[in-house]
């Protein structure tokens, strides 16, 4: 059977650049259908975009998919995978969501919507950080998620400096941050135990330089001196206890005139700044 000229007018609309820009088809009854790509992949965005928000999640991720098969050349089918990112984040499918914003930046990285899905993706990994009661303590574990949000948060807030989502973000950096940085402490308070002193030093001084402002510096700074005079580096850990005292205060500046005091009287060095001793560190 020969198609119709009106299927045949109609195969020839869609095929002129998605029919971006509607064309009119004359029907052999002289009734007119006018074919607009944009409107119709706008409502197929709307049925979707219903869909989660109702949080029906199977039927919004075949609305999405089905969207960006049928009007791949419009920017609905960009918006329905920027939802589909959050379609996996909202359900806490975090490592997900995580590749599907990544795909989204790298495919589309002149989008408006890149400095949303670079936040979203930073969330996620920064929510991807378990605390759960069941696991050891955070400083414990293993780092390598904490380690990627950390960068790409910085990322973000580099990238982004009048973000609306600046504040968010830099609340996600001061956590992931003093996790870090508890964890550097946690191995050099480890090796301290093990006498393994120059290792001890090393990540101490690997925290204080690479996490510079943490609220953590003089609890490392009080361990640094203790570990130096342990070292029998004594004019070394003097200078380091004094510098928290003039230079911070606070609970660690009792710790370090404790050990300043017990310097001067020739006493064995207290254990102020180490923490109880643990199972052996991921190092």
């Amino acid at each position: 059977m020969r198609p119709s000229a009106a299927v045949l007018a109609l195969a020839g609309c869609l095929a002129t650049l998605g029919g971006l820009v509607g064309c009119d088809l004359e029907l052999n009854d002289g009734r007119t259908a006018t074919l607009t790509y944009t409107e119709d992949a706008r409502g197929a965005y709307n049925e979707a975009m219903a869909a989660f928000q109702a949080k029906d999640w199977e039927d919004a991720r075949a609305l999405f998919t089905e969207l960006k098969r049928r009007f791949a050349y419009s920017r609905y089918a960009r918006l329905a995978d920027l939802r589909i990112a959050d379609l996996e984040f909202e359900q806490g499918k975090y490592p997900e969501a995580i590749s599907a914003y990544r795909a989204f930046i790298q495919e589309h990285r002149t989008d408006r919507n890149v400095e949303y899905a670079k936040y979203r993706m930073a969330k996620a990994l920064f929510l991807d950080i378990d605390d759960t009661v069941f696991l050891p303590p955070a400083e414990e574990r293993d780092q390598a998620t904490t380690i990627e949000a950390h960068r790409e948060i910085r990322t973000f807030l580099r990238q982004f400096p009048r973000s609306r989502y600046r504040e968010d973000a830099a609340y996600m950096l001061e956590v992931v941050t003093g996790r870090l940085v508890r964890h550097e402490l946690y191995v050099a308070r480890y090796y301290l135990k093990e006498d393994a002193f120059d290792a001890a030093l090393a990540r101490i001084d690997y925290a204080l330089k690479t996490f510079p402002g943490s609220g953590l510096d003089p609890e490392a700074l009080v361990l640094k001196g203790e570990t130096l005079l342990k070292m029998k580096k004594r004019d070394e850990a003097r200078a380091v206890f004094e510098s928290v005292i003039r230079d911070w205060g606070g609970p660690f500046a009792v710790a370090a005139r404790r050990f300043l005091d017990e310097m001067g009287a020739g006493r064995a060095p207290a254990k102020a700044a180490s923490a109880p001793a643990r199972s052996r560190p991921r190092l």
